[in-house]
């Protein structure tokens, strides 16, 4: 069960009385509009919905998917029926080249005001001009670990704060005796290999990516598996004792150890050579059948009253700078959440890439898995 303030709830519609722009007010107003919404599972907070039906009148059509190949497929083939659509930064070049999405007029969006310029900036790489899509949630790749177990296996003097702890081959030779889990996603996992052999992230070079299986089929033996689930739950329960995932999955897994009590301490390292920084957005369709509504939701969840609970719920940080004093002490502090200015200079966002290099990339990780 993840963490929720509920104080940050009281007082929310008569907040958003003042906060909402003019364009949701009319919509409330008017005979039974609705807004069709596709979303992550699992991904909002637990009466963000009903709160918007509230504070707008509008009835909510919500809907969603497990994977950015499956929100991909839907959209690209057009006529989904969808207005709002939450997409992920890594999707954006390929939904914006197909014509997918319609440009958002910022005028229309009140909560816009409150976006962080910094992290519009960073997402500016995927979505040029930032003219498509506004942050939603965002957060980093990174690495989660039982420190007492890591101690115990490499002593004191642990990398702790560097790559260096996961992919130098006698450091993980040791950590396996623990169990190590890597995220079963080579768009994820490559870069950050390539980064660490001092290469471009998002590189075009097929030599770059045999390197990087170089390093990974030595590495490979003392990989215990690779998921994007199952490691959590191992954290938590001191069945593994590091693992590369995202950054909200690695906090999820500390909460999971403190309230179980069986005293596992799981910590989450940002390395200091840098790291992939995601976002997932909020877009509007080109074909979306209720645009004006599709609006409304997209600055309703700018709102700073709004977005906080969720980041709370969730443990994703989000894109509103005015939501962050909103936010509990112990989680807008945490720099596992909020990464500190000199971190935030280090990361990169993830590109797509041409057909042939991900086709490259798909084999590499074939034979990594299979460890051939």
């Amino acid at each position: 069960m993840r963490r929720h303030r509920s104080y940050l709830n009281i007082g929310l519609g008569a907040c958003l009385a003042v906060c909402l722009s003019a364009a949701v007010a009319a919509v409330a107003a008017s005979d039974g509009p609705s807004v069709h919404v596709y979303n992550w599972y699992d991904y909002i907070g637990p009466t963000t919905l009903a709160d918007f039906k509230r504070a707008t009148g509008v009835k909510l059509v919500y809907d969603t998917f497990d994977s950015a190949e499956v929100l991909e497929g839907k959209l690209l083939t057009g006529g989904s029926g969808y207005d709002v659509v939450v997409a992920s930064n890594y999707s954006l070049p390929t939904l914006i080249k197909a014509g997918v999405l319609q440009p958002l007029d910022l005028a229309q969006l009140s909560g816009s005001k409150h976006l962080d310029p910094t992290l519009l900036e960073k997402l500016a790489s995927n979505d040029p001009g930032n003219r498509y899509a506004v942050p939603y949630l965002w957060g980093t790749n990174g690495i989660g670990y039982n420190p007492d177990k890591v101690r115990a296996a490499l002593g004191a003097e642990a990398p702790l704060d560097s790559w260096d702890l996961l992919l130098d081959k006698a450091n993980l030779a040791k950590l396996s005796q623990c169990g190590v889990a890597v995220l079963d996603s080579p768009a994820e996992v490559l870069p950050i290999v390539l980064h660490y052999l001092g290469l471009p992230p998002n590189s075009s070079n097929p030599e770059d990516y045999a390197k990087a299986q170089a390093l990974l089929l030595e590495l490979r033996p003392y990989i215990t598996y690779f998921n994007s689930s199952k490691f959590i739950t191992d954290l938590a329960n001191g069945d593994i004792c590091i693992a590369l995932g995202w950054s909200g999955a690695m906090l999820e897994a500390q909460l999971n150890a403190k309230q179980a009590g069986n005293g596992v301490t799981v910590e989450y390292s940002l390395p200091r050579e840098g790291a992939p920084v995601w976002f997932d957005t909020l877009v509007l369709l080109k074909d979306a059948p209720h645009p004006v509504e599709g609006l409304s939701f997209i600055d309703y969840l700018l709102q700073p009253q709004v977005i906080a609970p969720i980041t709370e719920h969730l443990n994703y940080p989000n894109g509103n700078r005015d939501a962050t004093p909103l936010i509990a002490a112990e989680t807008r502090n945490n720099p596992s959440v909020y990464p500190p200015a000199e971190a935030m200079d280090t990361l990169y966002a993830l590109q797509p890439l041409p057909k042939n290099i991900e086709r490259i990339r798909t084999r590499v990780w074939s034979k990594v898995k299979s460890g051939q």
